[in-house]
């Protein structure tokens, strides 16, 4: 069932809620609502991993509504946390989520997490195992600031931009692998070609062959695209995916196969570091297609200078529209009587 309490991925949400949602955070980022819903609230913002752009855009965006940002790092500012259920804690964790999260909720009108996949394990992976506890315990929101599946708020802010920058048509959308030196989560392509699906875009997800998404998440895209009137297309060339792109998605991501062996992922990817590559010969292929990235990004590894110095470079209006669109979920999920 659909979780409209919280935001946890943008597949809980219809494509008119996202687009409502991008309305709000327009209004935010014109200056056309100064409301200030969070007054005299709090938010807490639970960080088990490095961040900038989630961290300032949500502790600004929280005091822009009038709010006060609580940051808490496990481990660091607060109590090292165990997640997993029947658990002897006779380790290193001191504190049980189950009385972290309902214990916190007494305090903060919302609380948003961020935690990224250990990628030691796929199938403990699949079901975003830090993140899913919060959901179950909190009896305030929950938003999702990446876990190991998803990061919806940056794919918000994602089609916030296309959508800026290339008006409400349908587009050709290629989402590109790029070579790294160790392996990443997959959070961030998933959550992107699942928005991207879900505002009718064409969608093509070019990646080495051992290098595919989520075969469930894929079929979730898939389905979106279809209700929306757009499509998907899996590719092992990318050259493929750039001709006639108009939107050009550079991230890379870790194999499957390779969860728990990180050694032999990085001696697998070590193939494509030459050809995976967003460079200016690629973007020649498209159609005047923007560059999009989440950041941070390694210069001259997934993209050359010459592409993301360049015009067509969108990333750094990307990461600002993190801040709106964080707004806009934080004003709804806090306003009684918000219709999504």
């Amino acid at each position: 069932m659909p979780d409209m309490k919280n935001f946890l991925n943008t597949a809980d949400y219809s494509q008119e809620a996202l687009e409502r949602l991008i309305a709000a955070a327009s209004l935010f980022k014109n200056g056309t609502d100064v409301s200030q819903p969070l007054a005299g609230r709090s938010v807490a913002l639970v960080f088990f991993n490095p961040s900038l752009r989630t961290r300032a855009s949500m502790q600004v965006g929280i005091y822009e509504l009038g709010g006060n940002p609580v940051v808490l790092e496990p481990g660091g500012t607060s109590w090292t946390l165990e997640h997993r259920d029947g658990v002897v804690m006779d380790g290193d964790k001191t504190e049980h989520l189950a009385e972290f999260v309902r214990v916190l909720g007494r305090y903060v009108a919302a609380i948003g997490v961020r935690t990224f996949a250990a990628m030691q394990d796929w199938s403990e992976e699949q079901v975003d195992p830090v993140l899913k506890p919060f959901a179950k315990y909190s009896e305030v929101p929950i938003i999702n600031l990446e876990s190991a599946m998803h990061h919806p708020c940056q794919a918000l802010a994602d089609m916030m931009t296309i959508r800026e920058k290339l008006g409400v048509a349908r587009k050709k959308v290629s989402l590109t692998w790029a070579w790294h030196p160790k392996p990443l989560p997959m959070a961030v392509p998933n959550s992107f070609a699942l928005a991207a699906a879900q505002m009718g875009h064409d969608v093509v997800v070019a990646q080495p062959a051992g290098y595919e998404l989520d075969e469930e998440l894929l079929a979730r895209v898939r389905h979106e695209a279809r209700l929306a009137g757009g499509s998907l297309r899996l590719t092992n060339d990318i050259d493929e995916a750039f001709a006639g792109a108009e939107v050009v998605y550079a991230k890379s991501w870790g194999s499957k196969q390779f969860y728990g062996a990180p050694e032999q992922d990085v001696a697998e990817r070590a193939r494509y570091r030459e050809k995976w590559i967003v460079d200016e010969t690629k973007m020649a292929l498209t159609h005047r297609a923007i560059f999009m990235h989440c950041l941070p990004v390694r210069r001259n590894v997934i993209v050359t200078d010459a592409v993301i110095d360049s015009p067509a470079s969108v990333v750094i209006d990307e990461a600002e529209n993190r801040l709106h669109v964080q707004k806009a979920i934080l004003a709804h999920l806090l306003t009684p009587g918000a219709e999504y």
